[in-house]
């Protein structure tokens, strides 16, 4: 019998992080999980060009050349969220993109606020 919890997720491995440098370096990290993923950004991104997260079909999901990994992370979380949990579905009229019914953007907030 198993000790613990098992794994909820489970990633194949494939999902990449790719370290560039503007000298034409590259290095490309295969990472187990997008926690790992974006730990080794917050490691790395202050120390090469651009830092980017490689899904398992090859398709960029984050460069720090247009995004930050905090805010990126976040709304990973929050999509991670949503497809755990059945939410409510909400349409922020300030097309804030990290804005959810469960966790308004400040201005959604203001707005339930005054509604009162």
């Amino acid at each position: 019998m198993p000790s613990g919890l098992e794994p909820t997720e489970e990633y194949d491995g494939r999902i990449t992080v790719a370290l560039l440098e503007d000298s034409g370096e590259s290095e490309r990290i295969q990472c187990s999980s997008y926690e790992r993923a974006i730990e080794l950004v917050e490691e790395h991104q202050a120390t090469v060009t651009v830092a980017k997260i490689v899904d398992r079909d090859g398709d960029v999901v984050f460069t720090s050349a247009e995004m930050d990994i905090e805010t990126w992370a976040r709304e990973w979380e929050h999509a991670k969220r949503r497809l755990s949990v059945d939410v409510e579905e909400y349409d922020c009229p300030y097309d804030d993109r990290a804005c959810f019914a469960d966790d308004l953007c400040v201005q959604c907030q203001m707005d339930a606020i005054r509604e009162r």
